[in-house]
């Protein structure tokens, strides 16, 4: 299932991710957290695949899965050709180069007893054989891209503000010419003011080097701004996948609709006429999921086989994918 005639970079074919549950004074295994419960989707060469989702949904975990920084429960992943999904990690090590990760907390992934010099020549110690000179060079390369004064490269990461370290950390990314980044909520951790600059930064640095991001992130509007097709995630599974101004104008999903419902309307003419779709009760456990339709004890519009048969999710409209009873009776 390709989307687009452009090559895919990365393919995901009905990922799952699942964490066993153990319990008892035996420590048996008594069930499973579906965090990811398969997923599946194409992110094409230089292009940016926004997901979204509440908190809890699994975003962040397809994004370690897809890089395979978990092994996954099943399913198939390929990254630029190569079948990536059961390799096992020390002959992961190779590709490592090819695809990196901005993480959501800079202060958390970021090492205060290393310098910043340190924290982004680390990549480079490990994969490369370049001279010290030549790493000091790198070094000194991607801190100019990310915007940040090479002369600050032997201070530590407490002296910079949020906004710093998160470049600190996509210097970092960087640093082994990656074809594909996973940047997992890279502006949560910020103040408001310093995300567009963040945001914008990834933008540029797209464009310089060809690279081809999945950004996770629960903002909406930002995910509008910065990406090219959305996917939206439920309970570990995409209800809907489209092109960015598809999605936006005409949502498929009965909870894609509620959650851009929620999306704050900046023209008060506009924000009037906007119908607020309140969802009732909470989301249910991930280890223990409803059968049918994940989506079938919050949807307002729910029937009665989505309690019982787990919706297909396919092509509804040209390029517009959704997992929907709704659709699949015609």
């Amino acid at each position: 299932m390709l989307d687009n005639p452009k090559k895919a970079l990365v393919s995901v074919r009905d990922v799952k991710m699942h964490f066993p549950i153990h319990t008892g004074v035996l420590r048996r295994k008594t069930g499973a957290v579906k965090a990811v419960d398969g997923i599946t989707f194409d992110i094409m060469e230089g292009e940016t695949l926004g997901l979204v989702g509440e908190s809890g949904c699994g975003k962040s975990t397809a994004g370690r899965a897809v890089l395979r920084l978990y092994d996954i429960t099943s399913g198939e992943i390929t990254m630029d050709g190569i079948e990536i999904g059961s390799t096992p990690q020390s002959q992961l090590r190779e590709m490592r180069p090819m695809m990196q990760m901005v993480f959501q907390d800079p202060q958390a992934s970021l090492n205060p007893r290393m310098t910043v010099e340190a924290i982004i020549r680390e990549p480079l110690d490990e994969h490369t054989t370049l001279t010290a000179q030549e790493k000091r060079e790198k070094v000194a390369e991607l801190m100019d891209a990310v915007g940040l004064n090479r002369a600050f490269a032997k201070r530590y990461p407490q002296a910079f503000s949020g906004g710093q370290r998160q470049r600190i950390g996509i210097a970092r990314a960087l640093a082994l010419n990656p074809k594909f980044i996973v940047c997992d909520e890279p502006i949560a951790a910020l103040d408001v003011s310093i995300q567009a600059q963040v945001v914008n930064l990834l933008e540029d640095l797209q464009e310089k080097f060809g690279l081809t991001y999945l950004f996770i992130s629960h903002d909406l509007s930002m995910v509008r701004h910065i990406a090219t097709r959305v996917a939206v995630m439920y309970l570990g599974k995409i209800v809907e996948l489209a092109e960015r101004e598809t999605l936006f104008a005409e949502p498929l999903h009965p909870y894609a609709k509620a959650l851009l419902s929620a999306v704050p309307e900046p023209d008060p003419a506009l924000a009037r006429k906007t119908e607020r779709i309140i969802l009732q009760g909470d989301v249910p456990s991930p280890s223990n999921p409803p059968k049918g339709c994940n989506f079938c004890t919050r949807c307002p519009e729910v029937m009665d086989i989505c309690r019982e048969v787990e919706p297909e999710y396919r092509e509804v409209k040209p390029r517009q994918f959704a997992a929907c009873h709704l659709y699949n009776e015609t």
